[in-house]
C-alpha cells in the first residue's frame, strides 16, 4: 500500500508588514492596567501586614527584655534606653513609645479603652503605627492603626482589633 504524503502550504503575504497594529497596543495595554489595578492593592495589603506583623513582634521582644530588666533591678526601665532599645524604629521609621505607668504623673498619657479605662497597669509600649500619630484613646482615628501591648502582655497587636 503506497503511503500518501500531505502537503503542506504555507501562505507568505509579502503585502502586509509585520508588527502590532494600534488595536492590538491598546488591547495588551488595557490588559496590563487591569492586572496593575488588581496587583498594587493586593501588593499594598502584603507590605501592611508585614509591617504589622514585625511591630508585635518587636513589641513582644522588647517586652522581653523589659521583664528580664525587671527581674534584675525589682523595678521597671525609666526609658527604652535602659533596656537598649532606645534607638529602636518601628517599621515604618517613628521610635516605640513607652510609658512606666508606676512612676507616671496622672493619667493624661496612659492609652485608654473605649471606656476611658488604661489598657495596662504596669507600662504602655506601642507603635505609634502606618500614620505616624496617636492618641491617648483607642477610639480616635488616629490611634486605630497603632501596634499596641494591652492588659499586661496578654494582647499584643492592632488597636483597632482590641
Amino acid at each position: 500500500m503506497p503511503i500518501k504524503q500531505k502537503k503542506i502550504f504555507r501562505v507568505f503575504s509579502t503585502d502586509r508588514q509585520s508588527g502590532f497594529t494600534l488595536i492590538e497596543l491598546l488591547i495588551a495595554a488595557a490588559i496590563f492596567a487591569v492586572l496593575a489595578s488588581l496587583a498594587i492593592p493586593a501588593y499594598s495589603n502584603y507590605r501592611d501586614r508585614i509591617n504589622r506583623d514585625k511591630a508585635i513582634t518587636d513589641i513582644l521582644e522588647i517586652s522581653a527584655f523589659i521583664k528580664l530588666y525587671q527581674d534584675t533591678y525589682d523595678a521597671l526601665p525609666a526609658s527604652l534606653a535602659d533596656v537598649d532599645k532606645g534607638g529602636k524604629l518601628d517599621p515604618w521609621g517613628n521610635p516605640y513609645q513607652y510609658l512606666n505607668i508606676t512612676t507616671a504623673k496622672g493619667k493624661g498619657k496612659l492609652r485608654k479603652d473605649k471606656s476611658l479605662t488604661p489598657i495596662n497597669s504596669d507600662y504602655d509600649l506601642y507603635s505609634m503605627g502606618k500614620d505616624g500619630k496617636s492618641v491617648s484613646p483607642l477610639t480616635a482615628k488616629a490611634s486605630q492603626d497603632d501596634i499596641i501591648r494591652a492588659r499586661d502582655g496578654q494582647f499584643v497587636g492592632l488597636a483597632s482589633d482590641f
